[in-house]
Formats: C-alpha cells, sequence, structure tokens
C-alpha cells in the first residue's frame, strides 16, 4: 500500500509540475524589456476575468490607465505571452504595413470537437486568404443593393410585430427585439429561409443565436476547456457527440445546398456563393471544402452579422432614450428623407443620411463588440524603433474599448455626442484609435452588410416608436464580467411610444 508520505510527495510532485507548467513562461516579458502587471499561477493576468469578478472591459481600462504612457505593455492570458500595443502607429505597423507578419488571428481550430472552428474568422493566413477572395464579392455595394429589399421586407415585419409589443404597453427588451430582426435579415439574405423571429413563438434559429454567444456555466465551462487546454478539448471530440449548435448548422447548410442544386435555384446570397464553391473547390486549392467547411463559414456569417447588429442596433436605441434631443434630430432626419423620396428607402438613400452615420459610429465608439483586437506573430519580428522582439506565435492585443474611451482622444468618453464624427473632427484623430470592425487587409469582411442592417432596423423603429426608458431600464450601463463578446449584464428594457404623423 502507498505510505502517507508517498502520497503527499505524489501530490506535491504533481503541484510542482503544474506550477512550472504554468509559470515556465513568466520571465518572457522582463527577458525583454516589456513593462507590465505580475501574473500569478495559473491565471496569469486574468483571475478576475476568469473568475467573473470583473469583465474584459472594465480590465482593458484598468490596464490601459495604468500603463497609457507605454507604447506595449506585457501581460499572460493564463499561461500565454501576450503584448498589448497602446501606440497607434505600431498598431497600424501590425494591422497595416506589416500585415504579412500579423496575418493570423491567434485563434485555435479546434476541427474534431468543435468542427465550426474551420471558418475564416479563424484560419490561418495560408487558408484564410484564398477563401476570403471567394467570399468578398457576396459583400460589395453591388450585392448589397440586391439584397437591400429583402432587408425592407425583414424592416416590415418589424414594424408590425412592433405595432403588436407596443399595444401590450409593457417595456420592450431592445435587445431581444434587435437580435430577432437581425436573425430574420441573416435568414432572408444569407440563407434564403424565412426564419419567422419576429413573434413571441421563438424560431429554431433563434434559439441557435442565443447559443452563439451563451454566457451560462457550460458555455463558460466549454470555453475555458477550449481556451486553456485545447488539446484536451480536440481528444474530448472524439468520444462527445457534437452539441446541438453544430448538428443544427451542418444540417441547414447540407439540406440548403442539396436543395438549390437540386431544384438548380439560383439566389444572389450566401448560400449561392458556398454552392459554386461547392461545385468549384479548384478556386481554393489549399482547402478541403468538406461539408463541415462550408458549415463552419455559414455559422460564422450567423453568428458575426447577428451579434454585431442586435448589439449595434439595441444599444443605439438604449442612447437614444437616455438623449431624447439626439432622438429627435436623428427622427428629424429620417422624416425628411421618407418625404423626399416618398417612402421609398434605397440603398443610396441610407449613404446620403449624415445625422444616422454618425450615430452608428459614435454607438459602436461607445460600445464596440469587442474589448481587444486579437492578432498572432506569423515569424520572429522587432518592433519599428525600439529594441522589443517577439517570436513566431506570440500573441498581440489592441485595446480597441480603451481607445475608444480614452479622455484624450474622445472629451467626455462616457457621453454619446454623434458631433465626434465630423469630418473636421475625424481629421483630428489618429486612424487607428476607431477600429470597430478591425483594419487592414483582415479587417470585418461583413462590415457594410452589418452597417446598413443597423441603419434600417434604427429606422424603422425611430420613424414609428419614440424610445424612453423606464423602470426597468438599467442605468448605469454594466457588461457581463464573462461574455467574450462586449454585452450587456442585463437585458436593455426600453418604453416604446407610437410617434404621431
Amino acid at each position: 500500500m502507498i505510505s502517507t508520505m508517498e502520497l503527499i510527495c505524489g501530490i506535491a510532485a504533481v503541484l510542482l509540475a503544474m506550477y512550472y507548467y504554468f509559470s515556465a513562461k513568466f520571465n518572457y516579458w522582463k527577458d525583454r524589456g516589456v513593462p507590465g502587471p505580475k501574473p500569478m499561477v495559473p491565471f496569469g493576468n486574468f483571475m478576475a476575468h476568469t473568475l467573473g469578478q470583473m469583465s474584459l472591459v472594465e480590465y482593458a481600462m484598468r490596464l490601459y490607465q495604468k500603463y497609457k504612457e507605454e507604447p506595449m505593455v506585457g501581460i499572460f492570458v493564463r499561461r500565454t505571452p501576450t503584448l498589448v500595443i497602446n501606440d497607434a502607429e505600431l498598431v497600424k505597423d501590425v494591422l497595416i504595413k506589416d500585415f504579412p507578419m500579423f496575418a493570423n488571428r491567434g485563434f485555435l481550430e479546434n476541427k474534431v470537437a468543435d468542427p465550426l472552428d474551420q471558418h475564416l474568422f479563424v484560419m490561418d493566413a495560408s487558408s484564410w486568404r484564398p477563401l476570403r477572395t471567394q467570399l468578398s464579392p457576396v459583400f460589395t455595394s453591388g450585392k448589397l443593393k440586391g439584397t437591400f429589399s429583402l432587408i425592407l421586407d425583414c424592416a416590415r415585419q418589424l414594424e408590425e410585430y412592433l405595432d403588436y409589443l407596443v399595444a401590450k404597453r409593457e417595456p420592450v427588451d431592445v435587445r431581444d427585439l434587435a437580435a430577432k430582426f437581425a436573425t430574420d435579415v441573416i435568414g432572408s439574405c444569407a440563407f434564403g429561409i424565412d426564419m419567422n423571429s419576429l413573434s413571441d413563438a421563438e424560431s429554431e434559429f433563434r434559439k441557435m443565436g442565443k447559443e452563439v454567444f451563451a454566457k451560462d456555466l457550460t458555455a463558460v465551462l466549454r470555453f475555458r476547456v477550449k481556451e486553456c487546454i485545447p488539446k484536451l478539448f480536440d481528444l474530448l471530440g472524439y468520444v462527445l457527440p457534437y452539441n446541438e449548435l453544430t448538428k443544427f448548422f451542418i444540417k441547414i447548410t447540407s439540406d440548403t445546398l442539396e436543395y438549390r442544386e437540386k431544384n438548380n435555384i439560383v439566389r444572389p446570397d450566401f448560400m449561392n456563393t458556398l454552392l459554386e464553391l461547392r461545385r468549384h473547390p479548384e478556386k481554393v486549392s489549399d482547402i478541403e471544402l468538406t461539408e463541415m467547411v462550408l458549415a463552419a463559414q455559414a455559422f460564422a456569417f450567423f453568428g458575426a452579422g447577428f451579434e454585431t447588429s442586435s448589439g449595434t442596433i439595441s444599444h443605439a436605441l438604449y442612447e437614444l432614450a437616455l438623449n431624447q434631443d439626439i432622438q429627435e434630430k436623428l427622427r428629424q432626419e429620417i422624416n425628411e428623407y421618407h418625404t423626399k423620396y416618398n417612402g421609398d428607402w434605397k440603398y443610396e438613400t441610407l449613404k446620403e443620411m449624415v445625422y444616422l452615420d454618425k450615430i452608428f459610429h459614435e454607438t459602436l465608439r461607445k460600445y464596440p463588440v469587442f474589448a481587444f483586437l486579437i492578432r498572432e506573430a506569423t515569424g520572429d519580428y522587432t518592433f519599428r524603433g525600439t529594441k522589443v522582439s517577439i517570436t513566431k506565435g506570440t500573441k498581440v492585443w489592441i485595446p480597441i474599448y480603451a481607445f475608444h474611451w480614452d479622455p484624450s482622444i474622445y472629451p467626455e468618453p462616457e457621453k454619446f455626442i454623434p458631433e465626434r464624427f465630423d469630418e473636421d473632427v475625424k481629421r483630428t484623430r489618429h486612424a487607428m484609435h476607431y477600429l470597430p470592425f478591425g483594419d487592414g487587409p483582415r479587417n470585418c469582411i461583413g462590415a457594410r452588410f452589418a452597417i446598413f442592417q443597423s441603419k434600417v432596423g434604427i429606422i424603422s423603429i425611430i420613424r414609428n416608436y419614440k424610445v424612453d426608458v423606464c423602470e426597468k431600464t438599467p442605468i448605469p450601463y454594466e457588461y457581463h464580467p464573462l461574455a467574450f463578446v462586449l454585452a450587456p449584464k442585463n437585458d436593455l428594457y426600453l418604453k416604446l411610444t407610437k410617434v404621431e404623423k
């Protein structure tokens, strides 16, 4: 039998090995002369966030405020050395000038346990470039003009659903409302499917939308294992069945492609592009276009488009409810263009609406989707004008939320001021200090689609309804401490009242 002493020694040896594993790289930034906070085993510098005690937003701001005068800050995400870049010119080097050296986003592809990981957002540079080339035409101005009528159809359904909700005389959760609208738009414009999300009955797509960025205990644990022990996570894929989200997107993609192939259906949408890729895999010869890979692209389009647009619409409504003068000024602009074009809204009309555009940009300034933009070095690299060198595979984080809330860049950042985006004011700022969609060759491929989808949703609501705060409105606004994509801690309830015309 094992003696007590042998057992104690065994446990001590395991703990010592774990300590060495998590702390082995903790001199990485010290050796390179890069300042930063002291890490702690096994959390690195992320104990408070890992335990749900601090949101990524709060962490980003505290780090930035403490090291704002430093061009670079070295931190540890658990045991992984990560460089946070505060200097705008160095950010420009990473995203644009030296892009080939930072072409990877730095996310691991867990192809076995999570086959939906094989999408454009996660892929490494060798796979990403040829696939992006084939998918980019979906998001051109020409294609968006072709799908604009579909977005307007969803907007009309939104208006009808709002009439029903307002008649109930109850506060409306505008985040859920915006998510339903975004789900219907993406369903129509990307999948050619009527989602029917704008009703009290929850559609299957709406259920899946909630799963994409779920923040319950199971989802958080899954994300932590995937992030901290990726090899174990992938091994589990050999024994555990796919989750419902994976099974759903594999089936809906496969069924849609098969139906269109069989019935010779052609639509100017995302699924048609995937169908063309399946027919001509030689266009992306570096990638094996399996059903899983095609489903992963559909999943990414749905998840990214749904979250960006629903968040932007709901946050814009929240700020308009808090700032009635801005809301009224926007409504006047909307009515002006509604009258000018006899209610016949076009793609080009939205591009003319200057004040709406400022509100959209100020919303994403105050509520960007991510706290950090992430890149990974594809080789050893020395930063221009410094002696700081990093090795291949080192993660680089750009603190976009902290930039957006820096009072030296955006005075009184807590205030909602659309005039920050007057042309003459924008010219006073460095371009890298506003990055809601990233920048450079690997910026957000669907940015243009998200912008127009969000603007149509805002127009439909504000033209017809006045939004106000109510007793259920969360004031002050708080971010969810466990969310990877920045989201409110509480539902965003507002009071909506029909506008007399």
